[in-house]
């Protein structure tokens, strides 16, 4: 039978795992490249040989199907066979920062409750301080440095039996680490059905056997996942990098046609400002997704226009509920939005007290679909605490988000609850005033935080990082922002930075901006 990347075989199925998805794709064509990273290839017979050997280890080292490992490293071929080894044999897989500190990754890995840490050197070196925390979780190296037994001396022999377990779509699949930017991280259990649901959409978006998908955000994060089980799932061939490099970015894309891409804002925009970006040939990409940051209208405007292909932004969260997509290049009216709900989602909007309000009210967003977190690692109050349930008992997710409906159904977000400002009384979003702020010419990036205040109870504070050259000063850039901001909105203090501390996948950290001047 004809297979056309729009509407892959799998779909026709309710539901199935990524272990029997890479199975058929070795079966149909073997020779097909699945992995590639730094000049290695990977194809789909031996991926799955690969995962059958991860999968038959995991057994003799009696790692049962429910129990995790982890896996800490740099993005590589490697890292993800074990994961898909480890999906194989039912086990979940637990996939950490390797920019997390020592303590942050012992707690992570204990919290789990990992059998056995896959590592690299660096995170091996770093681990030291807290490897008695650790005397009970085996490590392997992918990298077959010393911290560890060698990835190669652990598989498996080639042929081992294996036994796959019987996987519904509830069961867990993975543990993925909030990053902490609020507080301590929060394991997020998705489930074998999540990621299928993903995989099952991904075919309208153009994922399929000849898709080559050029994934530059880290393994571990699941805005790459969101779109790396796509890919495999159907078919195609990811590459895999382990640290973003602009050049590099574009090399690769240029070399291997690429098709597909997850890209974070901040990652765009430092690809557009490239001196070699309009020399390469972008011709073969049908779709750019970003996620995990907010997105400019103005960067979405400029991907539109120099960068050939389709440009989808989706807006969701890691533990699921509604999502919404935006596709810009049909909707280019509408890139102050992130778009309208995704089919098979449901996305509504409620007041503080958990009231749902009407269209066009301004509230916290909640959603649900198919693509739903069972829950919090470990944390049930957690989890009660994200749900909300309408009239009929359905489960939402809470966002934390703030936002509301156009006319037209497209939802435009004003910014996080928590971030939200309250001063003498007023609602101010630090959204709205780093969009005034970023018009300066001289300011390459903005964040707006509130900090207490004894005459409003909280004031806005900006901090900036200029253009390279820019002659303007903190009380320039200030006092130019206070004269187009509204009374209530007006910034008490403006500091300039080097660069805005961001999280591996772009996120700001106000937390760290907060308390910065706690601290001072």
């Amino acid at each position: 039978m004809n297979q056309t990347p729009t509407q892959p075989a799998p779909l026709t199925r309710p539901f199935t795992t990524m272990s029997v998805l890479v199975r058929e794709h070795a079966t149909e064509r073997p020779t097909q490249r699945a992995l590639m990273h730094d000049g290695r290839v990977l194809d789909y017979a031996g991926l799955d040989a690969a995962m059958d050997r991860i999968a038959a280890a995991l057994a003799r080292d009696d790692v049962r199907p429910g129990e995790a490992i982890a896996i800490c490293a740099n993005s590589s071929i490697e890292y993800a066979a074990v994961y898909l080894g480890a999906v194989r044999a039912g086990v979940v897989v637990a996939p950490l920062a390797p920019s997390s500190t020592a303590e942050s990754l012992a707690g992570m890995v204990a919290d789990s409750g990992a059998r056995i840490l896959f590592t690299d050197a660096a995170v091996a070196a770093a681990l030291q301080p807290v490897r008695a925390q650790l005397v009970d979780t085996p490590l392997v190296t992918l990298d077959g440095s010393d911290g560890g037994q060698p990835y190669a001396d652990w598989l498996a022999p080639a042929g081992t039996p294996v036994q796959e377990p019987g996987i519904r779509p509830e069961m867990p699949l993975n543990i993925i680490y909030s990053s902490g930017t609020t507080g301590k991280p929060k394991g997020i259990v998705q489930s074998h059905g999540m990621r299928w649901a993903h995989v099952s959409r991904g075919a309208a978006t153009g994922y399929g056997t000849d898709a080559v998908t050029l994934l530059s955000t880290p393994l571990y994060s699941n805005t790459t996942l969101a779109s790396f089980f796509p890919t495999i799932g159907l078919g195609g061939t990811a590459i895999l990098m382990a640290r973003f490099d602009a050049g590099k970015y574009l090399a690769l894309a240029q070399q291997h046609r690429v098709t597909h891409t997850m890209l974070v804002p901040v990652q765009y925009q430092r690809l557009l400002a490239h001196p070699d970006f309009d020399r390469h040939d972008l011709s073969s990409f049908r779709q750019k997704f970003c996620t995990s940051a907010p997105f400019s209208p103005a960067l979405k405007a400029e991907v539109l226009r120099r960068w050939p292909g389709g440009l989808t932004e989706l807006y969701g969260m890691t533990e699921g509920g509604g999502s919404c997509l935006l596709h810009a290049h049909q909707f280019p009216d509408k890139l102050h939005t992130v778009g309208r709900p995704a089919p098979n989602a449901d996305i509504r909007i409620i007041d503080d007290e958990g009231r749902e309000l009407p269209p066009g009210s301004i509230g916290e967003v909640v959603g649900r679909s198919p693509a739903m977190m069972n829950g919090y690692h470990n944390q049930p109050e957690k989890t009660a605490e994200t749900e909300w349930h309408d009239a009929q008992g359905n489960r939402f997710i809470r966002t934390g988000d703030i936002g509301r409906f156009d006319e037209d159904g497209f939802l435009v977000l004003l910014d996080r609850k928590k971030d939200m400002i309250i001063s003498g009384g007023f609602n101010i979003y630090p959204s709205d005033i780093e969009a005034v702020v970023r018009e300066h010419p001289a300011v390459a990036e903005v964040a707006v935080v509130g900090v207490p205040s004894e005459r409003w109870g909280e004031t806005p504070v900006g901090f900036v990082a200029l253009r390279a050259g820019s002659g303007a000063t903190a009380q320039d850039v200030l006092a130019w922002a206070n004269e187009r901001l509204g009374k209530t909105q007006r910034l008490a203090e403006l500091h300039v930075v080097d660069s805005l501390p961001r999280s591996a996948i772009g996120k700001v950290l106000k937390r760290e901006l907060r308390d910065r001047l706690t601290q001072a």
